[in-house]
């Protein structure tokens, strides 16, 4: 079954707001457990308007929700799939980084020989 316009449009909106640094490491803090705005907000070192801002893009595209306790808004994750596909993303950039090194190993020491 071939995905219409409006799935596709759907999923680009996910990968369009995992697009920005600050959004991703939110969202990578959040697949660890809820975190309240004041959290995220030091984790990410801008003020709070940004990460609101941020985490308004975030739920938007249906990854994150929040929760409003007395005067704390906390947020969750919606979409759990989103941190192991983050954590394959690592992977595979920690396995490239793996690879160049051993090249370059490689290369060092045939130019020793």
């Amino acid at each position: 079954m071939q995905p219409n316009q409006i799935q596709l449009a759907q999923r680009a909106k996910v990968f369009k707001a995992l697009g920005h640094p600050s959004r991703l490491l939110m969202v990578e803090a959040l697949g660890a457990g809820e975190k309240c705005v004041c959290e995220l907000r030091e984790l990410v070192g801008s003020d709070i308007s940004t990460v609101s801002k941020h985490l308004s893009v975030l739920k938007e595209a249906g990854i994150v929700t929040d929760s409003r306790r007395g005067t704390n808004i906390y947020y969750s994750l919606r979409m759990q799939c989103v941190s192991s596909f983050l954590s394959c993303v690592r992977r595979f950039f920690d396995q490239q980084v793996e690879e160049q090194f051993l090249y370059l190993e490689d290369l060092r020491k045939q130019a020793k020989s």
